[in-house]
């Protein structure tokens, strides 16, 4: 009996001490990785910005944005990449080609500047599912932010590997994970440039 209460005291410590514990760099899949390995879930991203001051940038495209919502905690969107204005279709992918923003650093920096964001203030950043905002994270890295986390599992999350939702994003993301969103963008949230 003794031996059994000290195997599910053990059982419990590693519940409690590993659902809390940072992702980490190992567990991520390479294109996911960034420069300064600092990555969060959707659903410790949501956790993170009840307790601590950080900015939450969406890094999806406008269409993105448009016709799937977006956090409601989202300061603001900054587009890391787009969809060209003339778009190609991309065979290997099996979709459309996007491109990066070239004004992407430029409107980051100018909203930074205008909101107070120091170089190591938090910056959290969700693109689909954890690609692209690697990417924009290193560029902000680049810029001398030091403080950058990209949510690894995005607003849609991953595909499903197999099971009755194979190739479906159901298996983790802001949006799966149930976390408060909307289809309303307020003009806070909108990307500057577009506020014209």
């Amino acid at each position: 009996m003794t031996r059994f209460i000290s195997w599910i005291s053990a059982v419990f410590v590693f519940a409690v001490l590993g659902a809390g514990a940072p992702v980490l760099a190992q567990d991520i899949p390479k294109g996911k990785q960034t420069r300064a390995g600092l990555y969060l879930t959707a659903a410790e991203a949501a956790a993170f910005l009840e307790k601590q001051d950080a900015l939450f940038v969406d890094v999806r495209t406008r269409s993105e944005v448009a016709f799937l919502g977006l956090p409601e905690q989202v300061d603001v969107h900054i587009p890391y990449m787009e969809m060209p204005l003339l778009p190609t279709y991309d065979d290997e992918a099996k979709g459309y080609a996007l491109e990066i923003n070239p004004d992407f650093p430029m409107v980051f920096r100018a909203y930074a500047e205008e909101h107070g964001v120091a170089p190591d203030t938090p910056i959290m950043l969700i693109c689909r599912s954890g690609s692209r905002s690697a990417r924009a994270a290193d560029a902000l890295a680049e810029m001398g932010f030091t403080q950058v986390y990209s949510i690894i599992d995005g607003f849609e999350g991953d595909k499903a590997k197999d099971g009755p939702h194979k190739g479906e994003r159901a298996v983790n993301g802001w949006k799966n994970a149930g976390l408060r969103w909307t289809y309303a963008v307020r003009p806070d949230q909108a990307y500057p440039a577009d506020r014209m």
